[in-house]
């Protein structure tokens, strides 16, 4: 008889799967990083996090034509309005705020995390809707992604007015973190400016897919936590989880080697540097012999 899988085991295996699904599912995805964090959450609870979301998309009022700016206002009524979803600088000091299931009940979270729930609401009911990370705030697009990638920074606002989006189509911005909000053109570049101090690049509105918002939100995970050394735990399960993704950038494992040395498993963190010190090797062996002594120094700690 085979016994259960743990329950770490078990959603990582199901992270793993998704997210080489052919269309990943976001909600899916945030429940399964939510379960890490929080091993009470189990199954019972994801499902219940999904019918919170199949519930707000039925409040939806019935958008004429999926008109991307009734549709960000219907959703930003209800979400920002009746619901009270959005966000206050604290929030950036919880960890809860980068967990959906949190965030569903809390009403408060990261510009990443109520902008997944403004998504996966607005999907539900069938509008037109992506993730758009703009230099240092994530903000909501409505309106057709394929048109919205290629369009000038002045091609959005109200349905109606004359301007360049008659050419490129319509597109409107929300930005939950701030009870979904309707974006103009200066907000965004007052945005950008302040994140940059460069103007609007139009490359900065194309959409961001699913396991890039994951990619993302996991990053915020990690910084929150690196900023508190007493939760390396954490750390590592964030940085686990980034590894998983179909595309890593090589530099993770040199993350979770560090990582598992800050927490005292010397042998398997400097097993880790010296894979990773193998990898980059044939580009860099300067940088690759450094990492060789990180982990004879990493080693040197079993004594």
């Amino acid at each position: 008889m085979h016994s259960r899988p743990a329950p770490t085991t078990r959603w990582r295996r199901a992270f793993a799967a998704e997210v080489k699904a052919e269309r990943p599912d976001l909600a899916r995805l945030c429940l399964l990083i939510g379960a890490e964090a929080d091993p009470a959450l189990g199954a019972p609870g994801m499902a219940a996090a999904q019918r919170r979301l199949d519930r707000l998309a039925a409040l939806l009022p019935a958008v004429p034509g999926r008109c991307p700016h009734a549709g960000a206002a219907a959703v930003a009524e209800l979400l920002g309005t009746r619901c009270g979803f959005g966000g206050r600088p604290g929030d950036y000091q919880r960890l809860e705020s980068s967990l959906l299931h949190q965030v569903l009940r809390r009403g408060r979270g990261l510009p990443i995390l109520l902008s997944v729930v403004w998504i996966e609401v607005a999907r539900r009911a069938g509008l037109a809707v992506h993730g758009v990370a703009l230099p240092g705030h994530f903000v909501v697009g409505f309106g057709c992604p394929g048109v919205c990638a290629q369009e000038p920074p002045d091609a959005y606002g109200a349905c109606g007015s004359r301007g360049p989006r008659e050419r490129y189509g319509e597109r409107v911005l929300a930005d939950p973190f701030h009870a979904g909000r309707l974006l103009t053109r200066t907000d965004v570049h007052v945005l950008v400016a302040g994140a940059t101090g460069a103007p609007l690049d139009p490359a900065m509105l194309r959409p961001v897919g699913t396991l890039d918002i994951v990619q993302r939100i996991l990053n915020n995970i990690r910084v929150w936590a690196a900023a508190r050394p007493e939760r390396s735990d954490v750390a590592l399960w964030a940085v686990e989880l980034s590894l998983l993704l179909p595309a890593h950038p090589d530099r993770l494992h040199h993350d979770r080697a560090e990582i598992l040395v800050q927490r005292g498993d010397f042998r398997a963190g400097a097993a880790d540097l010296e894979r990773y010190a193998d990898a980059i090797a044939a580009s860099d062996e300067v940088a690759a012999d450094g990492v060789r002594q990180q982990a004879r120094a990493a080693r040197a700690r079993l004594n």
